[in-house]
């Protein structure tokens, strides 16, 4: 980021005492109206020009509030940039990259975010060298010479055209693969995240790549369940990361004559998917995992409720146990308990497991009618992999090598 930008550091659920000075109050208003839910803030005292009391609400990355002032939201203590990324390798598919090695330098989310711009555009100029993605689009227009299909409904209803309307299909690279990389690149511009060092590479990629395919706005899920062949397979792992930046996009906001955009995210949603594709991953042999499976509770009332993770046992085929994530600090509460007792009752196991990424001073391990539930640690302050072998070790009895 430019050197000239002040920065105010915020760490995970800590809250931070700021002046007036150090925090306009247009900043903390621009902060309480677009930012309320992840990032609080509230003044100290009911005195005129009070400090402020400010705190990350579990989101980590940083807020351009104005085109001199920056928020940046760091993980909590001993959660290291590298254990992000590698959480963000597991919840989006990004190992392809195969960059841990190159991370380590990394001190900032703002910097990793900045890396994973820069490699998308390095992937999304190698591509256009060997020429983008094309495919059959189905057009509709007025032409000087017949092609494809005339429609003959125009035709019989304005004789008086002189050109033909006609459809036909047209191969082309302005195909949906291109235009999802397109935006993704066009706002990471409009970010303004990335620094001289990464900017003219991104600039490069998307003005190349915008002779191609239309700029118009995509949505994260249009970078999922796509079907690839052999001819566009190298645009799985480039959607991935188009995936992430889109999810990561906070709310913009105009900054005089610049549009400000976020980048965000939150903690507690990547917690709960980084541990799923985790265990899916390394629980493959003996047991299967549900993610976010829905129960109906009540069809009459249309009730239901979404489970994080259900383990079933592939010889039985039955549910073995219910996990629930929770990211934050300290012991069980009776709402998380009743919640995962509530969630195996309707899945008729016996088993439920909370999941926390500290260890707490004590662990739960108790029962809820016939349901044992007890909590466990996926430690987010050591090496995940390590950590996820603990979890399971700790839970299910399972050595994974």
């Amino acid at each position: 980021m430019n050197q000239e930008i002040r920065v105010i550091n915020l760490s995970e659920y800590k809250q931070q005492k700021l002046s007036r000075q150090e925090l306009p109050l247009d900043a903390a208003q621009l902060i309480r109206d677009k930012y309320s839910g992840k990032v609080s803030i509230e003044p100290t005292s009911f005195q005129p020009n009070a400090d402020w009391n400010v705190k990350s609400e579990g989101w980590v990355g940083y807020i351009p509030l104005t085109e001199e002032l920056e928020l940046r939201l760091s993980p909590k203590e001993g959660v290291t940039i590298s254990n992000i990324f590698r959480m963000l390798e597991y919840a989006y598919d990004l190992n392809s990259f195969q960059l841990q090695g190159g991370l380590v330098d990394l001190e900032f989310v703002e910097d990793l975010y900045e890396r994973l711009a820069g490699i998308l555009a390095s992937r999304v100029l190698e591509r256009g060298r060997r020429g983008y993605y094309r495919a059959y689009e189905s057009r509709s227009s007025r032409l000087s010479c017949i092609r494809g299909r005339i429609d003959l409904r125009k035709a019989c209803s304005s004789p008086w055209q002189a050109l033909p309307f006609c459809h036909f299909e047209e191969h082309t690279s302005d195909v949906e693969e291109n235009r999802i990389l397109a935006w993704t690149l066009f706002q990471i511009l409009k970010s303004g995240i990335c620094s001289d060092r990464t900017l003219p590479t991104v600039r490069q990629a998307y003005r190349r790549l915008a002779q191609s395919a239309t700029i118009e706005p995509c949505l994260p899920c249009d970078c999922i369940k796509r079907f690839y062949n052999r001819l566009n397979q190298d645009y799985e792992p480039m959607h991935a990361l188009c995936r992430f930046f889109l999810e990561c996009r906070g709310p913009g906001h105009e900054a005089g004559d610049r549009k400000m955009i976020p980048f965000l995210v939150n903690m507690n949603s990547l917690f709960e998917l980084f541990v799923a594709r985790w265990l899916e991953k390394n629980l493959g042999v003996r047991y299967s995992v549900q993610c976010q499976e829905e129960v109906l509770i009540d069809s009459r009332l249309n009730i239901n409720f979404k489970i994080d993770l259900s383990i079933f046992d592939k010889e039985s085929r039955s549910c073995a146990l219910v996990m629930d994530t929770k990211y934050k600090v300290g012991n069980p509460n009776a709402e998380d308990i009743e919640q995962v007792a509530a969630y195996a009752e309707a899945k008729g196991c016996k088993e439920a497991i909370l999941i926390y990424p500290e260890y707490s001073s004590s662990r739960l391990n108790g029962t809820v009618g016939n349901i044992r539930v007890r909590s466990g640690t996926f430690s987010l302050s050591e090496d995940p992999d390590l950590a996820g072998r603990r979890f399971v070790k700790e839970s299910l009895g399972i050595e994974i090598e």
